[in-house]
Formats: C-alpha cells, structure tokens, sequence
C-alpha cells in the first residue's frame, strides 16, 4: 500500500513538472512569434513585398537594374519581369518596353519597327 502512495505522489510530481515545462515552452513560442513580428526586418521586408506586388501588377512600371546590384536583387527583378511579360505580354525594363507575342517571342520596338531579341 505504501508503495502505490509513493508511485502516485511521483506521477503526480512528474505531471506537475510537464505541465509547468509545457506551458513555459508555449510562451517561449508566442514571445518569438511577437519579437519577430514587431522586428524592423520583418517591417522592411513586408514594405519590400508590397512594393513588388505594386511593381507585378502594372507593366508600366518600370524596372530598374543597375551594374551594381547584387544577384539576389537581380534575380527578383527578373523574375517578376518575366512574370508580368508572360501576364500582359509586355514589360518595361531599364526604361525600354519589352512585348512577348503568340509564339513566345521577345521583342521590342525601335523607331516604329519590330527588334527581335
């Protein structure tokens, strides 16, 4: 009898344990998501999202890439060129609109005439 007593009471303090370390553990958790959402890198990098949502849903706009610019920026300029070219067949890249026809090919107008690239 004595033995069930002490097995119990150490169940009972095991739970007790886990339950503390549990709850502990989640509030570890909600204190990263709040940190992380009250960063300033997470508030550039959503100004940075919403200025290339802006940038993919007008064709007009242009883009532009310079020498100095790293790969990462580039890529993500190309990209979203590509995607507005393959949406609205045409882009505007470095100040020159680039169109895309039926049979995917990329071209641009110069002085009135068709410029394959």
């Amino acid at each position: 009898m004595n033995i069930q007593f002490i097995l119990l009471g150490l169940a009972l303090i095991f739970l007790i344990i886990k339950i503390k370390f549990f709850r502990k553990n989640k509030n570890n958790n909600l204190f990263k998501f709040k940190k992380k959402l009250l960063s300033k890198e997470s508030n550039i990098e959503k100004i940075f999202t919403r200025d290339d949502e802006k940038t993919c849903s007008d064709p007009d706009i242009n883009i532009r890439i310079g020498l100095y610019e790293n790969e990462d920026n580039i890529n993500r300029k190309l990209n979203i060129h590509r995607a507005r070219l393959s949406k609205f067949k045409k882009s505007k890249l470095n100040g020159e609109i680039i169109f895309i026809d039926k049979d995917q090919k990329i071209f641009k107008y110069i002085n009135g005439k068709k410029k394959f690239i």
